[in-house]
């Protein structure tokens, strides 16, 4: 058995680098950066369709391991444009819905990776820290 475990999703697009889309340690698990691009590179220009893109991708990840986003713990939000705060804030809101939010840092970048097809404004990333299904949260340090 590898010490690390390598997950990826068909509903998500593959790395454009060399990283693993996500990763589990024991009963510990981290998303890469997710892009708001579909598993066929496409990024469309709304930073709402993005956001949701995004989320959904994360989604799929998940399901490869048996999660959901309620496992999340900890998440990072990188943003170009800090105006398109509030219309990311709404949607990724919607993606808990259980009333228990991860904790979150959000910033502003200058730039993001380079992207395979269109667009020169991605306009967030998410890492993800997530805990074992039904157990206590962890808090780490990425």
């Amino acid at each position: 058995m590898n010490f690390l475990q390598k997950f990826e999703s068909a509903n998500a697009p593959k790395a454009i680098g060399p990283y693993s889309p996500a990763v589990k340690l024991g009963d510990f698990v981290y998303l890469s950066g997710q892009l708001g691009m579909d598993k066929d590179g496409v990024l469309n220009d709304d930073v709402v369709e993005q956001t949701h893109q995004s989320m959904k991708n994360i989604g799929s990840l998940l399901a490869e391991m048996g999660l959901s986003y309620r496992h999340i713990v900890k998440t990072t939000v990188f943003v170009k444009d800090l105006n398109d705060f509030g219309k990311i804030n709404e949607v990724y809101g919607s993606y808990f819905t259980e009333g228990v939010y991860p904790a979150r840092s959000c910033v502003a970048v200058a730039r993001l990776p380079s992207l395979p097809r269109k667009s020169e404004r991605p306009s967030r990333l998410l890492r993800m820290l997530l805990r074992k299904k039904n157990s206590k949260y962890f808090c780490l340090k990425i």
